[in-house]
């Protein structure tokens, strides 16, 4: 190995938006800090490219980001001083309903209220008491998912506002599964619509406790923040990020794999690439990569904790993903177009069909019916493609490569190589040609990014999964992403912090596994610095105590 790298105090392994934010982080603490990224291009799942149409803006995984415009640790970081720019569509979500009504989420609740009372008298009056609800409890609930345990600011005024929204009612609430959300207080099917389509942005089945919480976060973000879009594609929320760590004077390294993380006397101490060279991290290495490689792969089993490794052989990873992305020469042909322009839509019959649709996948078996995430994107921004046209994606969960149990039609092997990715594809693209006639003939070209490419693009989407491992209850919270890290980003190994979607609060571009594990590194430091002052000022008491002289102040 080449000792190439001593100047830094610490390595930030991966440039996802969780590296950058606890980069960002530690050059605000005053720390040198190295980030080293495998791919050519920083940003992970934070990424837009012109490699299907070179008139089209793609952004190759996420695309929405209203947990980046919630997040407080976004928000210190002023990232419109570097650039960052926030385009918003004309309404934030759509659900087509069968007969050719739509469930619309509006940044203005109270147009989304008119748009329910519309479809089903009483609902419009019901969203805005859950609203209500919202305001009492929103703010801290989001502190609460995104704190470190134990979150105590955040919990306590989580339960101030639970005591003014009804208390054990409104925990009730919380506790309810999205798919029953919807029935229990609403008359008609768009309000549990927009609710259980939100939740279903992650592996929670929607009959399952958590999930309704999930629902309501996003469907309340969409009418506080929206869903925004960054000016110019995804790509520009991390070019923000990057040129704020090098004004801070960190530095960014691309093309750079990492293979190793270096433990001497239960310490990482520096990391190791994959061209053998040796980037020294003497108060710490934050790993914005998978659990699974982080503890299965950069570190050596012998230094890995027991109980760490005896967690991670039951670690699971969410379902796989299989995204379409489309350069159209004009705007989607809905059949009944919607009152206002969504820059997200999701398809699906029914709150019962997304159920059997999630749950299939979840038991192994590829939707005959898949529920789909989309995004007209050029509704949101217009500087994505020509006037007059749209950049549009979908994207579904599949099980993962060499988990499929079977397909309802048969076309499916499970190898997700790539003819089943292009007749998946086709099985999306049909869902949305009902509901758009003529949708095919605005193709100018097509690309399909299944399991084994998105992993290719992004290590830490391990077989397409976008979560960084299942949001269910087993593995959220202090169980994330092994009971034995309590939800926190220390390793069990000193100066290694795990700073990706791995680790507590999970998926969703908001920076908190990052910013939580540059927190933890400078807690750690501060801890090491004041012991190391303590033997410093006991060893120089001793010395004076063994030549004659009177001993100082703190001697032991």
């Amino acid at each position: 190995m080449t000792p190439v790298g001593a100047g830094q105090d610490a390595v930030v392994i991966g440039a996802g938006p969780n590296g950058l934010t606890a980069a960002n982080l530690l050059a605000d603490a005053g720390w040198s800090v190295l980030v080293l990224e495998a791919q050519d291009t920083p940003g992970g799942a934070v990424r837009s490219d012109r490699e299907l149409h070179p008139d089209f803006v793609h952004d190759t995984f996420s695309a929405f980001y209203p947990l980046a415009a919630s997040s407080r640790t976004i928000a210190r970081l002023d990232l419109a001083s570097y650039g960052l720019q926030w385009e918003h569509a004309p309404a934030v979500l759509g659900h087509p309903m069968p007969g050719g009504e739509w469930a619309i989420l509006h940044r203005d609740r109270d147009i989304t209220a008119a748009g329910l009372e519309r479809l089903h008298p009483g609902d419009g009056e019901a969203w805005l008491a859950l609203c209500a609800t919202w305001d009492r409890i929103g703010p801290a609930l989001v502190d609460v998912l995104t704190s470190p345990f134990p979150p105590v600011r955040g919990g306590t005024r989580l339960l101030a506002g639970l005591l003014r929204a009804e208390g054990l009612d409104t925990v009730r609430m919380l506790a309810t599964p999205a798919a029953s959300l919807g029935r229990h207080r609403f008359g008609g099917q768009a309000p549990g619509l927009l609710i259980s389509g939100n939740a279903a942005h992650a592996d929670m089945p929607l009959a399952s406790p958590g999930s309704g919480v999930f629902g309501m976060i996003l469907s309340m973000l969409g009418q506080t923040v929206g869903f925004p879009v960054p000016r110019g594609g995804a790509q520009a929320l991390t070019d923000a990020l990057v040129a704020r760590l090098e004004e801070k004077g960190g530095r960014l390294v691309t093309g750079t794999a990492v293979s190793t993380v270096v433990v001497e006397d239960g310490r990482a101490v520096a990391v190791v690439t994959e061209h053998g060279d040796r980037y020294d991290a003497p108060r710490g290495v934050v790993a914005d990569v998978s659990a699974p490689a982080l503890f299965g792969r950069l570190v050596a089993p012998e230094h890995v904790p027991p109980r760490v490794a005896e967690g991670m052989r039951v670690f699971e990873v969410d379902p796989g993903t299989v995204k379409v992305d489309w350069a159209l020469s004009g705007p989607i042909p809905w059949a009944s177009p919607p009152a206002y322009a969504p820059g997200t839509v999701h398809v699906a019959d029914s709150v019962e069909e997304m159920t059997e649709s999630l749950a299939q996948v979840s038991s192994g078996h590829v939707p005959e019916h898949p529920f789909l995430l989309t995004g007209q994107m050029t509704a949101s921004d217009p500087t994505r493609s020509p006037a007059g046209t749209e950049s549009f994606w979908a994207y579904t969960h599949v099980p993962q490569p060499g988990s499929t149990r079977g397909d309802v039609l048969g076309e499916i092997t499970g190898r997700w190589d790539h003819d089943d990715c292009e007749r998946f594809a086709d099985r999306m693209q049909a869902r949305l040609e009902a509901l758009a006639p003529g949708f095919a003939s605005r193709i100018l070209a097509r690309r399909v990014l299944g399991p084994h490419e998105l992993e290719a693009r992004n290590a830490n989407l391990i077989g397409g999964a976008v979560n960084g491992g299942t949001a269910q209850a087993h593995q959220q919270l202090v169980f994330r992403p092994v009971p034995a890290m309590r939800g926190r980003a220390e390793t069990g190994i000193h100066g290694l912090f795990l700073g990706s979607a791995a680790a507590h609060p999970g998926g969703g571009v908001h920076g908190s596994p990052g910013a939580n594990a540059a927190r933890a590194a400078l807690w750690q430091d501060r801890r090491d610095r004041g012991a190391s002052a303590v033997r410093n000022r006991v060893k120089a008491g001793a010395t004076r105590l063994g030549t004659g002289r009177p001993p100082g102040p703190g001697t032991a």
